[in-house]
């Protein structure tokens, strides 16, 4: 079975930004399909944050000041290079993860994809841009955008290309350096990404990878930087939220979520079918806005809940890296032992299993079935609780407006699903749901890779959005420049104040039939 060569951890390891490394104490590196050490790396500290933190910001001016479209140029350059060493891409990601190679060819597309939209949109959106003035004729305004210095990323391990630089690309544009965190699990992802952006044109300093414990090297990233964006645990988000705000600085961040799918009786079963494996276990349903709740018209529920099931029987699981799985392992043995968790818990408590429910040793030491159960109540963990994991609960439900009242009941709003008769009774049903993105006859990839589109979520799932004109501008302090003109505020030469100050009310109240007042 191909994995990445001793040679190739060898060489990316090299790109740490960790002076000294050789010295350093290390962490082992695990291949999830077997449990075995592929390789190790360094454990940076709050020290060598703070010394990647200054070389960015040392190298961040001279790149704020080149053209965005040298900037641009350099995304797009790094783009090419992403398809042209796909396959070593997905390598390092299935490694790394236990993924089934169709989800790590998602997340090479999906960086190349985030990386050449704002290499060819982004130049139009930080461009200079005037705006209506106070007074039309006599007040000119133009807004500006420049980087906030060095952003910091703390990325997980769950999609660890892909969240590792679809933020970073847009920060970069935006001339901002940027130093990241990767998670401790997958740190050579994120260094496969530094060799290619190197490799592109960017200078080291400006991408520079310091793998290490959160409660150091993430610490240290929220202490120091001019921005933080974080992916992860709601509670961690928090945290870091509050520790952003007591030093004034932006914060965004994509939370966990409890996404529902909701199931019409006039859908069509199918197709609904289908849709709801690939949302509920695509990463092996390690996915922030994977679908862990499904509800079905009662009309239908029964043919959908045996379809269903039987399809998730008849789910490939292998540790290999080809494209004959339908689903890998999960990351590590504490996300086994989560998954089982709330499994057993359920089915203590009542539940019933119509699918899956089993450790699957016998493949490799994380695996674990893709589980369906039915008849969860509100006294089991999975009833609201993320499982972040390869198990979803249906629930029959007797309306649409049912649906979407528990649908919406939760403190999460994520991302969401919808399987109707039409498009046009599904868009009804997308208005009344409280998520930051809703799918329509997909679970999630047709918003997540929309990237001209914000994406992020409400509730406790997050704040700010990455993607589209808001995930670029967020890196950016705007700058307005107001030029004032042959009226000013203290009169126009020749008349007197006295009058001045009497017409000058009707004069601004009617600038309301003016366009855009």
């Amino acid at each position: 079975m191909p994995k990445p060569s001793p040679s190739y951890f060898k060489r990316l390891g090299a790109l740490v930004a960790i002076d000294d490394a050789a010295s350093r104490p290390t962490r082992p590196i695990l291949e999830s399909y077997s449990g075995a050490e592929m390789a190790t790396i360094p454990v940076g500290t709050a020290e060598d944050l703070e010394l990647a933190v200054a070389r960015a910001r040392a190298a961040q001016g001279a790149w704020g000041d080149r053209p965005v479209a040298e900037r641009a140029k350099v995304l797009n350059t790094f783009a090419e290079l992403v398809h042209i060493n796909a396959d070593s891409l997905m390598d390092i990601a299935q490694a790394e993860t236990g993924k089934a190679r169709i989800y790590a060819q998602e997340e090479v597309l999906d960086v190349a994809m985030t990386a050449r939209f704002y290499a060819q949109n982004g130049p139009k959106m930080l461009a200079d841009r005037k705006v209506p003035g106070m007074l039309p004729g006599a007040t000119d305004v133009r807004v500006t955008y420049q980087p906030k210095g060095v952003v910091g990323v703390i990325s997980p391990w769950n999609y660890p290309l892909t969240l590792a630089v679809s933020d970073a690309v847009a920060a970069l544009l935006a001339g901002n350096g940027v130093v990241i965190k990767p998670d401790s699990n997958t740190p050579y992802c994120a260094l496969a990404l530094a060799e290619l952006l190197y490799q592109a044109g960017l200078p080291r300093e400006l991408y520079a990878v310091v793998p290490g414990a959160g409660s150091v090297v993430g610490q240290a990233i929220v202490a120091t930087t001019d921005y933080v964006m974080f992916t992860g645990s709601s509670a961690t988000g928090a945290t870091l939220a509050s520790q952003a705000g007591a030093r004034l600085i932006g914060f965004s961040a994509e939370l966990g979520g409890k996404n529902p799918m909701i199931i019409t009786r006039n859908a069509d079963i199918d197709k609904a079918v289908a849709g709801a494996a690939r949302a509920c276990y695509s990463n092996s349903g390690q996915l922030c806005i994977s679908i862990e709740r499904i509800y079905v018209d009662r009309a239908i529920s029964d043919e959908f809940t045996a379809k269903f099931a039987q399809h998730v029987k008849d789910m490939t699981l292998a540790a290999t890296y080809d494209f004959s799985a339908d689903m890998g392992s999960l990351v590590s043995a504490q996300q086994v032992e989560a998954i089982d968790a709330h499994v057993t818990d359920a089915v203590a408590k009542g539940a019933k299993v119509l699918a899956g429910g089993r450790r699957r040793a016998d493949l490799g030491p994380f695996f674990y079935e893709p589980t369906v159960l039915a008849d969860v109540t509100d006294q089991m963990e999975c009833f609201g609780d993320e499982t972040f994991g390869p198990l979803v609960s249906l629930y029959p439900v007797d309306s649409t407006d049912e649906a979407i009242k528990l649908a919406n009941d939760t403190d999460y709003g994520l991302n969401a699903s919808i399987f109707a008769g039409s498009d046009a009774e599904a868009q009804k049903i997308a208005d009344q749901i409280n998520a930051g993105t809703v799918n329509i006859n997909e679970g999630y990839a047709a918003a997540w890779g929309s990237t001209a589109a914000p994406m992020g979520g409400m509730g406790i799932s997050g704040m700010g959005r990455r993607h589209g004109e808001e995930g670029l501008l967020k890196y950016c302090e705007s700058k307005t420049i107001a030029t004032q003109r042959f009226i000013g505020l203290d009169g126009i030469r020749g008349i007197p104040q006295s009058v001045y100050l009497k017409v000058t009310p009707a004069l601004i109240k009617s600038l309301k039939f003016l366009p855009g007042r």
